[in-house]
């Protein structure tokens, strides 16, 4: 069995002003890109920074490979400077007086458990700039420098001394939105070229669904759900999970014998999949994202094995690639999206469709 590249264990850090991080056990196998998603406050930095050294948990225990860094009650925990970790800052810490070259090969410079050459400072710098597209780069002056390309080079730095283990700190934030979505993609290759395992926080549910291969959320300091991307997204634990990453809808109701059934808030029964272990009149709600309603044309009415609502649309805003419908059905409003060509305007009666398969129910 391949040895984990990242595991934590029951690892615990709390503040004395409240925050922090309780109980969060996870492993990582080698080269996988792992996000900590979650509002602000949620613990999501402190366990970055606590695997990176920065900060001293209470309990717990971290391995990368089959190196100890810290064990709690072994009495275990290694020095920042000798974890062999690349990381990379939301501000991204670039000296303006250094040129790029200098700014990359700072930890090489200052290495303390063996020295570099001048021609091998060389080559390793090289190398790292080149990984990122900034060949050509090392002589200008970092205040010559785009957000994107001071990004780059902070990437450079963090991955000169071939880390075991790379750390990103919302390293996107400070980018306007354009530039964030070409560095995702540009993160995503990088970190696919060196296969190197990668531990990211963000809050941005798109950066975490399109960049992840498994995602943990968090919520008040704990872990609620780890998956990959689409089980979180189709397949939240909870309410505040369904809430936090992407757009849904969220239907009171109270789960029925069958198996499958939700009686919703003012009457309406659907199907839907229910978690093993819910029980006939527990409270619940249904999640249904927003692009997995249909909107029926007429005459379609219960041709199709679907959940189906009538509905009045009360907005409905054009928004480049699609609509995006509010529409009340009974008591509830629901948020729907339809093609950029769909027709219905504001006050029109609308047919709403979908599958069982597409609505989760999750505790109330």
């Amino acid at each position: 069995m391949t040895q984990p590249s990242l595991a934590v264990a029951g690892l615990r850090k709390l503040y004395a002003g409240g925050g922090g991080i309780e109980d969060a056990s996870f492993s990582l196998a080698p080269g996988t890109f792992f996000t900590l998603l979650g509002p602000s406050g949620c613990g999501k930095t402190t366990t970055l920074r606590c695997i990176a050294g920065l900060e001293e948990p209470d309990q717990g225990v971290i391995r990368v490979g089959a190196e100890l860094f810290f064990d709690a009650a072994a009495g275990v925990s290694v020095p920042l400077n000798r974890r062999e970790i690349g990381m990379v800052f939301q501000s991204y810490a670039i000296w303006p007086h250094m040129s790029v070259f200098e700014n990359v090969a700072f930890p090489l410079r200052v290495a303390k458990d063996r020295g570099y050459g001048r021609a091998e400072v060389e080559r390793l710098v090289g190398d790292a700039l080149a990984i990122v597209d900034l060949g050509g780069f090392g002589a200008r002056s970092a205040t010559q420098l785009s957000g994107g390309q001071q990004q780059r080079v902070a990437l450079a730095r963090a991955i000169v001394r071939q880390p075991k283990l790379l750390l990103l700190d919302e390293p996107l934030s400070n980018l306007d939105a354009a530039l964030r979505e070409g560095m995702r993609n540009e993160l995503k290759r990088l970190q696919r070229q060196l296969g190197v395992t990668t531990v990211y926080v963000t809050h941005d549910q798109t950066e975490a669904l399109e960049m992840s291969d498994t995602i943990a959320v968090l919520n008040k300091g704990r872990i609620v759900q780890m998956g990959t991307p689409r089980e979180i997204y189709f397949q939240p634990a909870d309410a505040f999970v369904a809430g936090f990453v992407g757009t849904t809808n969220l239907l009171a109701g109270v789960a029925e014998t069958g198996g499958d059934r939700v009686r919703l808030t003012g009457g309406a029964a659907i199907r839907c999949s229910l978690p093993a272990g819910m029980l006939a009149g527990q409270a619940v709600l249904v999640a249904v994202r927003p692009e997995t309603i249909t909107l029926l044309d007429r005459g379609m009415a219960g041709a199709l094995d679907a959940n189906e609502m009538a509905g009045t649309v009360e907005q409905a805003s054009f928004i480049g690639d699609r609509m995006r419908y509010t529409i009340r059905t009974g008591d509830l409003l629901l948020v729907v999206y339809a093609p950029p060509t769909a027709s219905p305007v504001v006050g029109d009666t609308a047919m709403l469709a979908f599958s069982p398969e597409a609505a989760f129910a999750v505790p109330a």
